[in-house]
């Protein structure tokens, strides 16, 4: 296996989940044997186990873990799973909203302060209060560590946006160049052609040939310039056929893809119904070009507020990252977020590609 297979292995939620177990596993197996009792193994092989239920479900999670520990501190024996409470609380933090985060940080302290501190007397209260800070710490943590990823994620698409927008100025640059260069040629041309008519015919045809290739010349840079403006390469008026009513024909037409229709089908908004299409359509057409043979499942699920739609298939998962230009995965994004939606696109964990866009029926206030 190679170096970047492997490291695309270890980046699926999957592997660190198993990843998180095994440390829980390491730091608290030696002290449970240590205390020769079932009670300890059960309580530190329990803690390892909700150790991948912490990503999904973290409060749930760092609740039950919570319990083995209050277990562990009760006798006979004392092996409470110090790692895997750590564990819980930051993953709360990093994957909990921060009102969540907060009540679960002082119910730790709460929980702390009753089986650890209350005994204290009361000339220790620094330390008291020192302690109590302490299952606080992991959820900051974890929350500290989430938001500076949601500032990495904002700066990114600031950039992303910023580069979109240099981009149309750039083409709006270029676009203005052309029809002002060529349309000038080609009115100068005519204006020659008009007054050599009368004198001079050979010499008016050939005014007229150059303008004809002008304009010709013209036509091709401006259809170009507008191909990188329209990713789908379509005329905006051909949109006969084009919505989630024409995807039973698209899938059938595209030979090696099913369709799946969940939820009451409703009418879509013109802009979305288009969407739903063109997203369909590109990846499918992505599938044929990077993955041939590659088979596609297409679902389209209707909900109360929003339409999904999914397209994933079974390829080596390089979907829309070969040596095409790029730009259907970024046409597809345009779409979704012009409609407020959200949009992903890359590796599928149980292999393949997945395109997976969820946009809303309601415009957003």
């Amino acid at each position: 296996m190679s170096l970047a297979a492997l490291a695309g292995r270890v980046r699926r939620p999957w592997a660190g989940d198993l990843a998180l177990s095994a440390l829980v596993c390491a730091l608290e197996f030696p002290g449970a044997l240590a205390a020769s009792g079932p009670k300890a193994l059960l309580i530190s092989a329990g803690a390892a186990a909700l150790m991948p239920l912490s990503r999904r479900h973290p409060v749930p999670a760092a609740l039950l873990v919570a319990a083995l520990y209050v277990m562990g501190t009760r006798p006979p024996g004392y092996d409470a799973p110090v790692s895997a409470v750590l564990i819980a609380l930051y993953q709360v933090g990093r994957r909990s909203p921060a009102v969540a985060s907060a009540a679960v940080a002082a119910a730790g302290a709460a929980a702390f302060w009753w089986l650890h501190l209350r005994a204290l007397p009361a000339d220790q209260l620094r330390t008291v209060a020192s302690s109590l800070a302490f299952p606080a710490m992991p959820v900051a943590a974890g929350y500290i560590v989430r938001l500076r990823g949601e500032l990495t994620r904002r700066r990114e698409q600031q950039a992303v946006e910023l580069a979109v927008r240099e981009e149309r100025r750039r083409i709006a640059r270029e676009l203005h160049d052309v029809v002002a260069h060529h349309v000038s040629v080609v009115s100068l041309y005519m204006g020659v052609a008009r007054r050599l008519i009368p004198v001079d015919g050979e010499r008016a045809g050939r005014a007229l040939l150059t303008g004809e290739e002008t304009a010709r010349q013209a036509m091709t840079e401006m259809r170009h310039l507008l191909d990188v403006l329209r990713t789908d390469g379509e005329e905006m008026d051909n949109q006969a056929g084009v919505g989630a009513a024409g995807l039973p024909a698209l899938v059938a037409e595209s030979g090696n893809a099913a369709l799946e229709v969940t939820g009451e089908a409703v009418a879509l908004p013109t802009t979305v119904d288009h969407a739903v299409y063109r997203i369909v359509q590109e990846a499918l057409t992505n599938t044929r070009r990077h993955a041939a043979g590659a088979r596609s499942r297409v679902r389209l699920a209707y909900r109360p507020e929003l339409v999904e739609v999914e397209v994933a298939d079974d390829g080596p998962g390089g979907t829309g990252t070969g040596t095409g230009t790029g730009l259907g995965l970024a046409g597809m994004a345009e779409r979704v977020s012009s409609c407020g939606g959200e949009f992903e696109a890359g590796p599928s964990p149980s292999g393949g590609f997945l395109v997976r866009a969820r946009i809303p029926l309601l415009e957003k206030t």
